[in-house]
């Protein structure tokens, strides 16, 4: 409270959001709010797919927990139009591997985490990432530059608590735990993908036990038939199954299931975390992975050299923008005008063969398609004039073939 004539102190939080997932380190954070900055906690909950999640019990435990005020925002369609298919647009594979999939959740979590303070004139947004991680500075950068005047607390920098101080600090203060507390793994879940980390998976050299997985079979028991779906794409955004037009949400959800029956989608690899940290990450990602395997195909077909070459670069910028936590970065929205642009003419069909692991393009056409079928036969309907050639390939190595010869002649090259 504010004494009559004294200026409101500047460190004072009388109202926060908090971003609140309902597992035991955001439910710690919500008594620990309280407590330490004797303010109301007003809890948000985003749906952008979890699979695991009952957002109604989220939201007693949160009020039993002493939340003023509680929201849940269904966020998918939102997530999946305006994150993920930027993403897959983009082509966007992190060092070859990661579609970003946690990546791209954090801005659009950051974002609705400041809608809410605003409307509920909150003074601060809290989240619970660790210090290590990427996510804080997704989810930091975000708010910072949506609303510089909003305070942020990061509680896990603040109380140092070991897992098991954390336990006992639920006990004391009445928090239940979750029934997979003894589960070694840290779990993120959307529609885009599944993540996990922690416990056995921390030891590079250790195969991830088959616990750690949830949405996808073990290619070795998956069906012994391959499965072929065809996609068809507008703009470089899919827009039917086999025919069946649905939207992009429901696309998602059935390749993941599709996917997962399959094994497709398992993804093991060293990460270089934006904080110095080498990390080994553990992704199920099967429609991002059938998708993004399936578009690029697409604009290879659609696409001249030049514009493959040029988008090759400009993909992976743009996904290490939004890997790195920088979405609201101007260069992003530059980014994608070109992106937009070349996907304009992805249009067309894929067939993608699904098998015990693996998915692989076996088919594709477009009306925008490049490829000449009487440029590329061999039979004699082929309209390619073969003389043309030799001269062609005496001006294509020319600069290659005088610098071999110059560079012999001074002794620094021998013949290969």
């Amino acid at each position: 409270m504010t004494i009559a004539g004294q200026s409101k102190d500047a460190d004072h939080i009388e109202k926060c959001v908090l971003l609140y997932s309902g597992g035991l380190d955001t439910s710690c954070m919500l008594k620990w709010i309280q407590e330490k900055y004797d303010c109301d906690v007003i809890s948000l909950t985003l749906n952008v797919g979890q699979m695991t999640k009952d957002f109604q019990e989220i939201e007693k435990k949160a009020y039993d927990l002493g939340a003023k005020k509680h929201y849940t925002i269904d966020a998918r369609k939102e997530f999946i139009d305006e994150y993920a298919m930027r993403a897959l647009k983009a082509n966007a594979l992190y060092e070859d591997v990661y579609p970003v999939s946690s990546s791209i959740a954090r801005p659009l979590l950051a974002k609705w985490a400041v809608k809410i303070a605003r409307k509920e004139k909150a003074d601060a947004i809290a989240h619970g990432c660790t210090g290590k991680g990427n996510d804080q500075i997704r989810f930091n950068v975000t708010i910072k530059a949506l609303a510089p005047d909003i305070k942020i607390i990061q509680p896990v920098l603040e109380w140092n608590l070991s897992r098991d101080e954390e336990i006992e600090y639920a006990k004391k203060h009445g928090i239940p735990l979750p029934v997979d507390i003894d589960s070694p793994y840290s779990i993120d879940e959307n529609l885009w993908g599944r993540s996990i980390e922690c416990g056995p998976l921390e030891d590079p050299f250790c195969e991830p036990p088959e616990d750690a997985f949830a949405w996808t079979c073990p290619p070795e028991k998956a069906p012994d038939r391959p499965e072929y779906l065809e996609i068809e794409f507008r703009s470089g955004v899919p827009v039917a199954i086999n025919g069946d037009y649905m939207d992009t949400v429901k696309i998602v959800e059935t390749l993941n299931k599709i996917g997962g029956v399959h094994g497709v989608g398992r993804l093991d690899h060293i990460e270089d975390r934006i904080v110095g940290i080498k990390s080994r990450e553990v992704y199920e990602c099967p429609a991002a992975m059938i998708l993004i395997t399936a578009h690029k195909d697409l604009e290879k077909m659609v696409c001249t050299r030049h514009e493959i070459l040029f988008k090759s670069i400009v993909d992976k910028e743009w996904t290490y923008l939004a890997y790195a936590g920088l979405w609201v970065d101007p260069l992003r929205e530059d980014l994608e005008a070109f992106i937009d642009k070349v996907n304009e003419k992805v249009n067309g069909v894929v067939r993608v063969k699904l098998y015990k692991g693996s998915v692989q393009v076996v088919g594709r056409k477009s009306e925008y398609s490049l490829y000449d079928y009487h440029l590329a036969t061999y039979e004699k309907i082929s309209t390619f004039d073969q003389k043309l050639a030799r001269g062609f390939v005496e001006l294509w190595g020319l600069p290659s073939v005088l610098a071999h010869r110059v560079l012999k002649a001074q002794g620094l090259r021998e013949d290969i």
